[in-house]
């Protein structure tokens, strides 16, 4: 197994691969955290205190990573997935399942994770790509604790090859054949949870976060239909399951953001004083964009794009919110 990408997710499903019995090569992006890696077999930067067990060798060499690799798994951050994969797509084996962890939404173009591996990458990628998502965080994956993830392809027998290579008794994965809705689903619940954890932040208790989470997920539900994605979708794994978990969880980045923000901090001083990316605050742009190029309404993304983009005041956008017209809440998804 190859895995591009050393953050807390890809070192954490490193390790989860690692126990399932396979043999992995994971591609660190610094060089210097590399070399610690393999030397203290710990990523003390974005996942510490998690033992890499000895079938993963660390490397800073993106072709030393992917050659003879049967499986990749690419799990970059979503705002440099394209100069990566631009210079690595000779590296990949033409032959290699490729598996997409990345969550996200390319601001200008629109497209989702995958759309950019297909394009950076070409060939017949398309054809041997599926997608990784579901409510996951990766310190708990990394400890073993018990968690289930979606694997996401119009080629069945390809879903299923992959299932099977990943499943284990402590991490269970479903097959699902709409790669649009979880891709969809995975994006946007970020930017709901950077939501959420501003109210919270504020203070509005408990009843305005239900309210939000329920909201944002009719919202993320209507921009994935419109894109083509199954409305089932979005009542599974990385729909609801993968909204909840990060708009509630304590180890959500985005969440966390949130709450900063809603406690009167500035975005710039929140994104300094960590190494991690808390990639809704790119994905509400884009979404944004995305929304308004399908006609598709997004109160929650739109006030979350002022908070973010534009100097609104937190708590005046959540206001905004609760005092929109009236609407009916029904199977079309209505705000």
């Amino acid at each position: 197994m190859g895995i591009i990408g050393g953050g807390s997710w890809g070192t954490a499903l490193a390790i989860h691969c690692a126990s399932v019995g396979m043999s992995v090569n994971l591609w660190v992006y610094e060089e210097d955290l590399a070399r610690r890696m393999a030397e203290t077999r710990e990523n003390d930067v974005y996942l510490p205190n998690a033992t890499l067990p000895g079938a993963i060798r660390v490397s800073h060499s993106i072709e030393d990573c992917l050659t003879g690799a049967q499986m990749v798994i690419s799990v970059v951050p979503s705002h440099v997935s394209r100069e990566i994969w631009s210079e690595a797509h000779s590296c990949l084996p033409v032959d290699a399942i490729l598996i997409n962890a990345t969550k996200g939404i390319e601001d200008g173009t629109y497209l989702t994770s995958s759309g950019v591996l297909a394009e950076s990458i070409g060939g017949d990628v398309k054809d041997r790509m599926v997608t990784l998502s579901g409510p996951t965080f990766a310190r708990e994956v990394a400890r073993g604790l018990p968690a289930a993830a979606v694997i996401a392809g119009h080629d069945a027998e390809l879903t299923s090859t992959v299932q099977l290579a990943l499943n284990s008794e402590n991490f269970r994965f479903y097959t699902n054949q709409d790669p649009i809705g979880v891709e969809v689903a995975a994006s946007l619940k970020n930017v709901m949870a950077i939501a959420v954890g501003t109210c919270d932040g504020l203070g509005l208790g408990n009843n305005a976060r239900a309210a939000l989470v329920t909201r944002g997920l009719a919202e993320l539900a209507r921009l994935g239909i419109a894109l083509g994605a199954d409305p089932l979708t979005f009542q599974g794994l990385a729909g609801v399951g993968d909204l909840v978990l990060t708009c509630t969880g304590d180890l959500s980045r985005n969440r966390t953001l949130g709450l900063r923000l809603g406690r009167g901090e500035k975005l710039a001083d929140i994104t300094a004083s960590t190494p991690m990316v808390a990639e809704g605050v790119k994905t509400t742009r884009s979404a944004r964009g995305l929304a308004r190029r399908e006609g598709v309404e997004m109160p929650i993304t739109e006030e979350i794009y002022g908070v973010l983009y534009s100097s609104r005041n937190a708590m005046q956008a959540l206001k905004a919110l609760m005092s929109r017209s009236p609407k009916k809440e029904n199977f079309e998804y209505t705000v």
